[in-house]
């Protein structure tokens, strides 16, 4: 079984191919201040690298959030069309989860909580139980703020993990090698409706709707 699986949950992107759990190839790509959009090529890189065609995969992973707007939006919407024209499932999975499943090297057993900036001065953070066999969630995704995150750790029993954290890593598509191993495989998504999981509103919608005093979208 071929795996397509994109990540852009932050300002940089990853994209890696799998067989049964083997990394074949992976590409990294700047999602933020660029002239053109990049992680399509970087898509298009990683399947060449590993002598994949497009309509040869089994399956498209991808990471489903919470963090960039833009950057996951732009990732979902590859991530779906690629699904679609394959015909193929398209399998969502916690960008929080892809922080301690792709770092490298691999971790050693514990508790840690993933951690992705959330802006206005919070983070997003979720805790996973790791073993030697397995990466088990053991708390939602919830916001905390930056400045409560180290009383969040002592409650948890965890270390943090995130890329501005001690133990510095940033979510990869890589990680998504775990899924039918050390984590089971998450339902596929409705392509029809399915969007990333963004944590909070936007902040251009944040800023209109104070602006404007009502909800851009109703909710």
């Amino acid at each position: 079984m071929i795996t397509l699986g994109l990540e852009a949950s932050t300002y940089a992107g990853t994209v890696a191919v799998v067989r049964d759990g083997l990394l074949l190839s992976a590409r990294e790509t700047a999602m933020r201040g660029e002239r053109e959009e990049r992680l399509m090529p970087a898509v298009a890189g990683a399947l060449a690298d590993a002598g994949i065609a497009p309509n040869a995969v089994d399956r498209v992973v991808c990471g489903a959030g919470p963090g960039s707007f833009t950057s996951l939006r732009i990732a979902g919407a590859i991530a779906k069309g690629l699904a679609l024209a394959a015909g193929v499932p398209l399998i969502p999975v916690s960008s929080l989860l892809l922080i301690v499943a792709g770092a490298k090297p691999e971790l050693a057993p514990g508790r840690y909580a993933a951690v992705l900036d959330a802006m206005r001065g919070d983070v997003f953070t979720a805790v996973f139980a790791v073993t030697d066999s397995s990466i088990s969630p053991e708390s939602p995704t919830t916001i905390v703020p930056r400045r409560l995150l180290e009383a969040f750790l002592h409650q948890q029993a965890a270390r943090a993990i995130g890329p501005a954290e001690t133990t510095a890593v940033s979510p990869h598509a890589r990680g998504m090698a775990v899924l039918g191993h050390r984590v089971p495989w998450p339902a596929p998504a409705d392509l029809a409706t399915w969007e990333p999981e963004y944590g909070r509103l936007a902040e251009a919608q944040v800023r209109w709707e104070a602006a404007h005093g009502r909800a851009l979208v109703p909710r």
